[in-house]
């Protein structure tokens, strides 16, 4: 009988497990999405820049 109540024991662990992992999953696709808003972002930045120096009057 004490080995089935270990059994149960061990699948709510596991349960436990599982609800840890679904809760850090949206976590890293959340820093991947940041990581993807400044990548985009410095690209702009840098476009702009550009854009930028090439209208530059340098005959000051």
């Amino acid at each position: 009988m004490s080995t089935g109540k270990e059994e149960i024991e061990l699948e709510e662990d596991f349960a436990a497990e599982e609800s840890e992992e679904a809760v850090e999953a949206p976590v890293e696709v959340a820093k991947t999405n940041l990581t993807k808003r400044r990548i985009i972002d410095n690209l702009l930045e840098e476009r702009r820049l550009n854009k930028q120096l090439a209208e530059y009057d340098f005959d000051l």
